[in-house]
């Protein structure tokens, strides 16, 4: 049995039948040309021979385990308790295809069986298919979770091989003599001591660094949690009901606006996400005058780490002040994430797990104790961003067109925002309880957000209103040299 991390144990303590804690994907299919009637369907069949799952799809937790909560393997285990097949008697357009995700996502898993999904969906509009999967966060990051879906499907539209993800992980597992564990775990037990009091030493840096911002001595050196007066149409109690939505934006004209202005992607796409933010909250009876805040992961992985479990942070960020301006906002975020990066490399990656997980554990008591809609919350929304396979992937010949990511929600939000690129395309992933109005808006003003900032950086205003030659000359400079 494996123990569970305090961060991996803090998505179960956190989890409630309005905010449940796991996460999915939504991946539409175009079936291959000439496919058959029941291809789906077949597919599915096959799906279900594999019902003898490998860790960690066999395994439940145990609370009750001596030591503390362990995944131990399931007694029994029903693949169709775990793999479904769906067939509308209508055809499913996008939005329909949307809805049903979002239903699909609003239950719990059930903790007495492995705590995982898979729902495969016929009859999507245009000769497709959709693939809907969920898995408990605590199983693993959204880094892992993406290694493994494409671990599941092939580079090549010829490999009609189907390799479910649950049986196709297998772990290498290594042997160590008995002197060779004794030095290890005496080594361990040295490295172990100096690696808690180095943890200590950079949360108390953490905690420094907000105080000193709290008092006025620092000014927008960090971002503060739970603001007073920071309560929108984003934050309160939640109810169970979702709602999905998706945009898209290519990533080679992502990357033109990196080059012309050497910003990240990040940079990009919070700008994107920050005006049509101010712009959805306006249109709710919303007046958002300071910036707003979300709650951004990071990943504490070192290069080649491949282990199971969640090693992220999360740490707050102010995105801009109100601007009608796009290339201003992209300059100001940039300048914010710029200092929560070197928050984060000055101090030990466990340092930013701890302070990830006390700050996760206030937003969770003022959930628990039902004052969501009365104290601040942590942050107005939770923003990530994971990489996905830059290569277009296949299953049994059916091309992979987009893949979806449909995230949780932290203790008192009722939206995440979850970014992911795929074969040349950057996707944004909206998750929202059915409190918010329409999210689909939401997704096409994150579109319009993005031509808006390619027209400011690439024909800045000054081109359009043909101000005076100087000042023309002078706007044109800056967005050449930013």
């Amino acid at each position: 049995m494996k123990r569970l991390s305090l961060l991996d144990l803090g998505f179960f303590i956190t989890e409630t039948k309005d905010s449940p804690k796991h996460v999915a994907g939504l991946m539409i299919f175009k079936k291959p040309a000439g496919a058959p009637e029941n291809f789906v369907h077949d597919l599915y069949e096959e799906f279900r021979s594999f019902d003898e799952p490998v860790e960690p799809f066999n395994q439940v937790i145990d609370f009750i385990a001596l030591g503390g909560p362990r995944w131990r393997t399931a007694d029994e285990f029903d693949i169709d308790q775990h793999v479904f097949y769906h067939r509308p008697e209508k055809v499913l357009t996008r939005r329909k295809l949307f809805d049903g995700a979002a239903r699909l996502h609003t239950p719990e898993l059930d903790r007495t069986r492995p705590l995982w999904e898979f729902h495969i969906i016929d009859r999507v509009q245009g000769g497709r298919f959709a693939i809907y999967s969920k898995i408990h966060h605590a199983y693993a990051d959204g880094v892992t979770l993406v290694d493994w879906t494409a671990r599941g499907l092939s580079e090549s539209r010829e490999d009609l091989e189907v390799k479910p993800v649950w049986v196709s992980l297998r772990k290498r597992r290594r042997r160590r003599a008995s002197k060779q564990a004794t030095a290890y775990m005496l080594r361990n037990l040295v490295t172990g001591s100096l690696s808690r009091y180095k943890t200590t030493k950079g949360l108390a840096k953490l905690v420094a660094q907000l105080a000193l911002e709290q008092v006025g001595l620092t000014r927008n050196a960090v971002s503060l949690p739970f603001r007073s007066g920071g309560h929108t149409e984003l934050t309160g109690r939640t109810v169970p009901e979702r709602q999905f939505a998706k945009a898209s934006v290519p990533m080679s004209d992502v990357q033109r606006i990196r080059d012309m202005c050497r910003a990240t992607l990040n940079h990009v796409a919070l700008t994107c996400v920050d005006g049509a933010l101010h712009r959805y909250l306006e249109e709710q009876g919303e007046d958002p005058r300071r910036p707003i805040s979300i709650q951004m992961p990071v990943s504490l992985r070192s290069k080649g780490d491949r282990k199971e479990g969640n090693r992220i942070g999360l740490v707050t960020v102010d995105l801009a002040n109100r601007t009608s301006d796009p290339y201003e906002r992209l300059r100001e975020i940039g300048f914010t994430l710029r200092n929560v990066r070197n928050q984060v490399d000055n101090v030990p990656p466990d340092s930013v797990v701890m302070y990830s997980i006390i700050t996760g554990l206030g937003a969770q008591l003022t959930e628990m104790f039902g004052l969501s809609d009365v104290l601040p919350p942590i942050s107005d929304t939770l923003v990530s961003n994971v990489p996905g396979p830059r290569n277009p992937l296949y299953l049994k010949g059916a091309l992979l067109e987009e893949m979806c990511p449909v995230s949780t929600l932290m203790p008192g939000n009722r939206l995440n925002i979850t970014l992911f690129s795929y074969a040349g395309t950057l996707h944004f992933g909206l998750i929202g309880t059915r409190q918010l109005g329409d999210l689909s808006k939401l997704a096409d003003y994150i579109e319009q957000a993005f031509v808006d900032l390619e027209k400011a950086v690439f024909h800045p205003r000054s081109e359009i209103e043909r101000p005076s030659k100087g000042r023309r000359k002078g706007r044109a400079k800056k967005a050449r040299s930013a």
